[in-house]
């Protein structure tokens, strides 16, 4: 089973996958980015699909499609995203049926969202964590696949928490695409 990763940021979840080993067929980026230079540096092919437009005329149809070509041009199985910022269109879920991965900083199906992790510190949680489920259609939700619970602590900041989420979820993101490629895989052949 391949795999292809879509980022838009630092890539720390790309280099948590990476190290993990990973088939990591292309790295796809919708803007410059340092995950771009994790997959070069590590050989793997990456391609930026830029979006041409962060406004209300942004075609997200449009640039699914294209997102969808390059993955498909890649050969990939299964779509791990790993901070991608731009939500996409169906025409993903129609072309990796189910076989599409996110991972959200929050237990879903609690704080969904792109401000999880303040929206926790907000309602005074006293725990969090990370969720990796399929991805829908509709965002944060889908079969969850595994969760993992963070304490909130007296103190923390949004940036305090979410970088223990993000340790958490560097290593069960990984651990969770591997078991599902496994599976996955055992259910292709």
């Amino acid at each position: 089973m391949k795999l292809g990763v879509l980022a838009s940021g630092g890539g720390t979840n790309l280099a948590a996958i990476i190290a993990a080993r990973l088939p990591v067929s292309v790295v796809v980026a919708d803007r410059p980015c340092v995950a771009l230079d994790i997959a070069r540096a590590a050989a793997i092919p990456s391609e930026l699909v830029a979006r041409g437009s962060f406004g209300p005329e942004f075609d997200r149809l449009g640039y699914t499609q294209r997102v969808v070509a390059v993955l498909k041009h890649h050969h990939v199985d299964v779509v791990a995203m790993a901070g991608f910022g731009t939500v996409l269109a169906a025409p993903i879920l129609d072309a990796f049926p189910g076989r599409v991965l996110n991972t959200h900083p929050a237990l879903l199906p609690a704080f969904k969202g792109w401000h999880a992790v303040a929206d926790a510190l907000a309602a005074g949680a006293a725990v969090t964590g990370c969720t990796v489920h399929i991805a829908t259609a509709e965002v944060d939700e889908g079969p969850i696949l595994a969760q993992e619970e963070v304490a909130v602590v007296p103190g923390d900041t949004v940036e305090s928490l979410h970088e223990r989420i993000k340790e958490v979820e560097r290593r069960l993101y990984p651990e969770t695409i591997r078991r599902f490629l496994e599976v996955e895989g055992e259910l292709a052949s």
